[in-house]
């Protein structure tokens, strides 16, 4: 290759190095989703089922009504284990929740972790991802329950796509 043929090869890869460059980069930018909260209160209604899973646990039905900015129904399901009277136990649960957040129809599915020993109760629950129908498709995030006085509130904190 002669020299010139040099010089314009590599003029040629630094153009085509600033052309592709900010495509490369664009294309890599995403804009992250909006983060929304909602909140209210909510009653829930705890019924046995049977048979229980095993001698030791226990299993539940869940059903809540729940109001704010996000109003809607739930059915679910609850398993627990260990002995909560000493304050010891856990429970896992899966509740379909139904209804009408910001003005979007929909539902989406809520999946419970909760423990409680000597240190207090620690608790986990997140929308299921890929479980948002409706104006809900796409949903995610976290459900904070809080109890005070023997009242039940949650801060949904989440986002849609848009």
């Amino acid at each position: 290759m002669l020299k010139g043929d040099w010089t314009m090869m590599r003029q040629a890869v630094v153009t085509l190095g600033l052309v592709v460059v900010p495509l490369v980069a664009g294309a890599q930018r995403k804009e992250m989703p909006v983060t929304h909260n909602a909140r209210g209160t909510f009653t829930v209604k705890i019924a046995p089922l049977t048979p229980a899973p095993a001698e030791g646990l226990g299993r539940f039905a869940i059903d809540k009504e729940i109001h704010g900015d996000l109003e809607a129904t739930t059915k679910g399901e609850m398993f627990s284990g260990g002995d909560p009277k000493a304050g010891m136990a856990g429970y896992v649960a899966i509740e379909l929740v139904t209804g009408t957040l910001a003005g979007k129809h929909g539902s989406f599915a809520l999946q419970h972790f909760a423990t409680m020993d000597q240190n207090g109760p620690k608790m986990n629950v997140i929308v299921v991802p890929g479980s948002g129908t409706g104006e809900l498709k796409g949903i995610a995030g976290t459900f904070t329950i809080t109890i005070a006085g023997g009242q039940h509130s949650y801060e949904l904190e989440y986002t849609l796509p848009e």
